[in-house]
């Protein structure tokens, strides 16, 4: 994650994803920063993808729940970019995610 209107980005340990996909189903998990761990369920339609989310606050240890759609965008170096819209307290929020460049 490089950007949260929910919270600042640690960029020392910023919520790292990690996606899976098949057949158009999307699912994963994430980890890191505000958020002691994250799962994820939804659905890809072209470059779209629509997600119901639950996660654990390190803050508190409250549970989270919302629903989000992204638009898949590629950066300039070709790794993908997730423009992620989504309601969390009651308010609607944005985020931006980068796929790790390669090592």
């Amino acid at each position: 994650m490089i950007s949260s209107t929910t919270s600042v980005v640690d960029d020392e340990a910023p919520s790292i994803f990690e996606y899976f996909e098949r057949d158009g189903a999307i699912w994963g998990g994430y980890t890191g920063d505000t958020v002691t761990f994250g799962k994820f369920v939804g659905t890809r339609t072209g470059d779209t993808i629509w997600v119901s989310f639950v996660h654990v606050l390190v803050k508190d240890g409250s549970v989270v729940t919302g629903d989000g759609e992204s638009e898949l965008e590629l950066t300039d170096d070709g790794r993908i970019r997730l423009v992620e819209h989504y309601e969390m307290f009651g308010l609607p929020q944005l985020s931006v995610c980068e796929e790790l460049p390669a090592s």
